[in-house]
């Protein structure tokens, strides 16, 4: 069993509203919800088996997946209107994750040793998609800070399709750096099981 790249459907919609002249200011809004499906068996390759069955799946694919994570993005920005040029008064850029992880409904009665490997595995898929969440959130103040350091433009309408612009630049980013750490977390996979396991063991007194 191994944790695998989330499904991350993005859409990004900059809005245009002139306003008063004002200092430049952002807000990055993000939230974080939970959602779980279910996994039954009291055996490893049960186990196994139900996550292949029940596991989330990924855009544009039919495969599931241990655990996943859906990233919204979104957004808006105002503009100020003076001696002939346009600037960005203020900018919000919002992220919404849902995370999505498997809950072991059979556990009791389950072999301790098989408790011990599961809670490791359930953990690695936790912090995996948690990290997805968080380079989304770390991804959304990078743009927003892009947004407001644009130059004056000459209209407003220039500025918008720079603020796109950088929105749609800043979802490629997004998605090379989301691919890059699944890469990484993939040739990691086997090393860091065992040390979750040996952890899981050492705290546990021995698995029997």
């Amino acid at each position: 069993m191994h944790s695998v790249p989330r499904y991350m459907p993005l859409l990004l919609g900059f809005s245009m509203a002139v306003a008063a002249c004002s200092p430049a200011a952002a807000t990055v809004i993000a939230t974080r919800s939970y959602s779980y499906f279910p996994i039954k068996g009291k055996t490893a390759d049960q186990l196994d088996q139900q996550l292949s069955i029940n596991g989330p799946t990924a855009s544009g694919s039919s495969a599931r997946h241990p655990g996943a994570t859906k990233i919204r993005f979104g957004g808006d920005a105002t503009y100020v209107q003076a001696g002939g040029r346009c600037r960005v008064s203020s900018a919000k850029v919002t992220v919404h994750t849902q995370i999505i992880l498997p809950r072991w409904t059979d556990r009791k009665g389950a072999s301790k040793q098989l408790s011990i490997i599961w809670d490791a595995l359930a953990s690695d898929i936790k912090r995996h998609e948690e990290r997805h969440a968080e380079i989304a959130r770390n991804q959304a103040r990078v743009m927003e800070k892009q947004i407001l350091a644009l130059p004056p433009q000459r209209s407003c309408e220039r500025m918008q399709e720079l603020v796109t612009d950088v929105s749609t630049r800043g979802i490629d980013e997004h998605d090379r750096l989301q691919a890059r750490f699944d890469r990484i977390e993939a040739v990691n996979f086997q090393s860091r099981m065992m040390r979750l396991l040996n952890d899981r063991i050492k705290i546990s007194g021995g698995a029997r």
